[in-house]
């Protein structure tokens, strides 16, 4: 038999992995039951949602997480306040974020205010509040540091309230509602990723 690949839609709060850490949070193994040896490639924080990759290859998972494969991951950001164009032109060009303590400054990236995205509706949604309006924005990264995109957000002055990991590469979560689990064909990971697996 051959590797499996899943794409899954995260749902806010269930954690990226399968063993308990004795908080009750959902796990992904709440989703369906996935085989042995299969793992998400990377991780999304519990506060976010979206595109997250399961297989048992190895291989994909190393192609994908090297950092000079830079593959291209789309996140869509719900933030506090609506984003400059300044704050957009500083997320391009690279912002100083700390991770750990440590200094770091990210990456060039993609940074667009944009309409609502035509998302499921988040369950508890992001707190309305009358008198501070929101603002969506489309970042696209080639790296992926620990809550990067939260990091980067925040250090512009516009932190971060919802967040929606779109794409990686050309795989997207259209179609998909919060919990939908998907299983990938060797074809579509080659095609969709950009990777031989």
């Amino acid at each position: 038999m051959g590797f499996r690949y899943y794409a899954v839609y995260k749902p806010f709060r269930m954690l990226s992995r399968f063993t308990e850490d004795g908080k009750k949070k959902p796990l992904l193994g709440d989703l369906g039951n996935f085989g042995p040896r299969v793992y998400p490639v990377g991780r999304l924080d519990a506060d976010s949602e979206g595109l997250l990759i399961l297989t048992d290859n190895k291989a994909l998972t190393d192609a994908l997480l090297k950092p000079k494969n830079a593959h291209r991951r789309v996140y869509y950001a719900q933030v506090d306040r609506i984003i400059t164009p300044e704050a957009a032109a500083e997320l391009e060009r690279g912002t100083e974020i700390s991770i750990k303590g440590v200094k770091y400054r990210t990456r060039p990236a993609k940074a667009a205010l944009i309409a609502p995205p035509d998302l499921p509706e988040r369950y508890p949604p992001v707190r309305y509040r009358k008198d501070i309006p929101t603002s969506w924005v489309k970042l696209e990264l080639i790296e992926g540091k620990n809550r990067q995109v939260r990091r980067m957000t925040a250090a512009v002055g516009f932190p971060t309230l919802r967040l929606v990991r779109y794409a990686i590469e050309d795989l997207t979560i259209d179609g998909m509602q919060s919990g939908d689990v998907r299983e990938l064909s060797e074809a579509e990971v080659r095609d969709k990723l950009h990777v031989f697996v």
